[in-house]
């Protein structure tokens, strides 16, 4: 069978806003901040016809950030009749300056650049700044601008050192933002660009996730017709969910595999059986290769190595299972949008591979199934509102994510039966003070990881040479970047002291304070 993959279409019953990608790290950022104004919104190529934006019939376009100039060879350019279709336009930082650039106006390098929170001021009148305040902090990020607007636009702000910060058109619905109004640092980023789908573009804010499942549903039993599926389950937020939205939809044509890998955490097994077999009523079937893992990891301590032999491992074992399921034609994964951009698995994106082996994402190809995943143009935050729409446990909704590969990107260096022990038993008392102290939910992701790192302590009269616990706590909206929180130091010590007298092995504990870029939340 030839390997597919079902997600969310263009078209859709909605009103829809294309974002037109030129490479920038935030332009599926710009597509989750407009979806939280209840309006559909695409990421699409930047290059996408005329002629396909006509068919699915968009009230606006935003044109992306990018990483290059737009006067440079090679760089990506929009196809010249978006600028005909009468369709609002709205372009963001690069995306703003290739429609200045279009029009006549002159862009090249700004002798001084701006990068991070810059004041703005508003100097014109327009709808895209409705309700916002004369002055602001904004996010730049560029090294180029717009030096001289021509007669067709009129400047809307501007900064100490950028004239142009914003514009628009005179006689077309066509604006230009210098800076990122999709990012956090934006404060009133969230208000732009209401009033650009609101106010410009006539959109009425109906796009509901209860309306994603009814079209979602449509669509699965259409794709699928009277074929078996089977789902990739790990217990997780995201292979939860798509189990969920598959029962729902096809009901008994739905069967569940759960590899047990030996890498979960304490109780993770058993939680599985209980909501999916007993609950649900799935017909789940319980993979237990923990020996079989933990064998071909013996010895190995690289990362990408870890990930790799775990990968395939669980193609290994999952085709196994799965030839016993009759009638199997479709491989339903839980693949968010974030997972496809840090896997390098967009040919089409700019980004580079951060991961080899993310969930069980590149696996289909070599099971010879048909791949469905329904989830894979959704953020985190909009999966959890899925999953609540669909009636899933609130314990399981907003559960912290947990990789793929399990407890073996947490247990650095060699993975032993006993190092995986240690690292459970310190895993299970971060969260567990985290709920104690009602943080679980104020932390969008939390674990400890086990470091091959020994150093000296003292415990009672003795001496003692032992392995070191880094406690991990972020907080993000999107997964795409993330600061670290400032635990409370009661908190931390309680941890501490709670890992270093009931975990034997363990006898220093530290807390990671570094943030996404320049690290990842995980550590391998």
């Amino acid at each position: 069978m030839t390997q597919q993959s079902s997600g969310s279409s263009l078209s859709s019953p909605h009103e829809t806003v294309l974002v037109l990608d030129f490479g920038g790290q935030t332009a599926q950022l710009i597509a989750r901040r407009v979806r939280e104004q209840n309006v559909h919104c695409v990421l699409v190529r930047h290059d996408i016809s005329p002629e396909r934006i006509r068919e699915i019939q968009p009230r606006g376009l935003i044109l992306s950030g990018g990483p290059m100039s737009v006067y440079e060879k090679g760089s990506p350019q929009p196809n010249r009749g978006i600028f005909d279709l009468g369709i609002p336009i709205l372009g963001i930082c690069y995306g703003m300056q290739l429609v200045c650039r279009e029009m006549g106006c002159e862009v090249s390098p700004c002798p001084s650049r701006e990068f991070g929170r810059t004041a703005l001021t508003v100097v014109g009148e327009s709808p895209l700044f409705l309700g916002v305040p004369p002055e602001q902090l904004v996010w730049m990020s560029h090294g180029d601008q717009v030096k001289n607007l021509t007669a067709q636009f009129t400047p809307l702000a501007s900064t100490d050192s950028c004239p142009a910060a914003a514009m628009r058109h005179h006689t077309q619905p066509i604006y230009g933002l210098q800076f990122h109004p999709e990012v956090t640092h934006t404060k009133c980023g969230g208000q732009i660009l209401r009033n650009f789908v609101q106010e410009i573009c006539g959109c009425r804010g109906e796009w509901k996730m209860s309306s994603f499942v009814d079209e979602q549903i449509v669509a699965l039993r259409e794709w699928v017709g009277k074929s078996r599926v089977i789902c990739g389950l790990s217990g997780g937020v995201d292979s939860s969910v798509v189990a969920a939205l598959l029962h729902k939809a096809i009901g008994p044509q739905l069967s569940c595999i759960f590899v047990d890998n030996g890498l979960l955490r304490t109780g993770e097994s058993e939680a599985v059986r209980r909501r999916f077999g007993d609950h649900f009523g799935v017909d789940l079937h319980v993979v237990d290769a923990s020996e079989r893992f933990l064998t071909a990891l013996a010895g190995v301590s690289d990362p990408q190595e870890k990930r790799m032999i775990i990968g395939r491992v669980f193609i290994e074992v999952f085709r196994h299972e799965a030839l016993s399921i009759p009638d199997a034609r479709f491989l339903a994964q839980g693949t968010l949008y974030p997972d496809v951009i840090e896997s390098g698995a967009d040919k089409d994106g700019p980004a580079a591979t951060i991961k080899a082996h993310h969930n069980v994402g590149g696996l289909p190809a070599e099971l010879g199934f048909e791949l469905i995943e329904p989830l894979r143009d959704l953020f985190k935050d909009e999966v959890r509102a899925l999953g609540q729409v669909l009636g899933l446990p609130e314990e399981m909704v907003w559960r912290h994510p947990f990789p793929g590969p399990g407890l073996a990107v947490r247990c650095l260096g060699e993975i032993l039966p006993e190092r995986l022990e240690v690292l459970r038993q310190a895993d299970t008392i971060v969260i567990d003070e985290l709920r104690k102290n009602n943080l679980y939910h104020k932390i969008q992701q939390a674990f400890a990881v086990l470091l091959p790192v020994r150093s000296v302590g003292v415990m009672g009269d003795g001496r003692t040479y032992q392995e070191a616990v880094a406690i991990r706590a972020v907080q993000t909206e999107d997964f795409m970047s993330a600061d670290w929180y400032p635990m409370p130091y009661e908190v931390l010590q309680s941890m501490s002291t709670r890992i270093t007298n009931t975990v034997r092995g363990v006898n220093r504990v530290v807390y990671d304070i570094s943030s996404k870029p320049p690290s990842t939340i995980e550590w391998e």
